[in-house]
């Protein structure tokens, strides 16, 4: 696999802040990037079932307000908002646990769109082992999946598990990582904890040794 990973990770805008969600303390996870292309467009990428396997994942299920829907291997829930084509908010259940995910699509001038994906995670764990790189990473890597498949209509789906095992790709998780450890910290997170959770979600990542016990 050969991909400028720096390229793509300098794109994506990223951040953290707390806040109560359901009641319960929260931390929302926040990533934000610009496209070349139509705010229509960028809509049917993300919730055409025909073109998600494309990118990101095979998906079933009634892709409607109030349906239910599954990626293969991966996620389910509901779709709880649907307001084409800029806003779409959705229950992201997996292993027994339920956060939440937030889409919004804008203009961003006459040539590009700009997608900000907000995931609503409960501070529990799994927070507090890997924080904010356990979901930013993997959304990450979906973001870069969306940029080529936008930049390349009919080309091969991005391939994750072929990244992961090439030195490029594990580099760019590396990279995706550290870059979350430092929004971490810049949201009021202490520096080592942050750093100490970010090389924990690159050993998750790539099957590595954290140093961590």
């Amino acid at each position: 696999m050969n991909f400028d990973g720096n390229a793509y990770l300098g794109a994506v805008t990223r951040s953290v802040s707390e806040l109560e969600y359901d009641g319960k303390p929260a931390r929302a996870v926040q990533l934000t990037r610009t496209f070349r292309t139509s705010v229509e467009d960028l809509w049917d990428a993300v919730t055409n079932r025909e073109r998600l396997p494309r990118w990101f994942l095979p998906v079933s299920g009634e892709l409607k307000l109030g349906g239910r829907y599954q990626l293969e291997g991966n996620a389910g829930g509901t779709i709880t908002r649907c307001d084409p084509p800029h806003l779409l908010f959705l229950t992201w259940e997996f292993g027994g646990e339920v956060s939440w995910v937030e889409v919004r699509m804008g203009a961003g001038d006459d040539t590009r769109s700009r997608l900000t994906l907000t995931h609503i995670v409960p501070v529990d764990e799994h927070w507090e082992k890997y924080g904010p790189g356990a979901t930013g990473v993997g959304w990450d890597l979906g973001l870069v999946g969306l940029a080529l498949h936008l930049s390349r209509v009919g080309a091969d789906p991005f391939d994750e598990a072929a990244c992961f095992a090439s030195p490029e790709g594990r580099a760019f998780i590396a990279g995706s990582s550290e870059q979350w450890g430092r929004a971490a910290i810049a949201a009021g997170t202490d520096p080592e904890p942050a750093e100490a959770a970010a090389k924990r979600t690159t050993a998750f990542y790539t099957g590595g040794a954290s140093g961590e016990g």
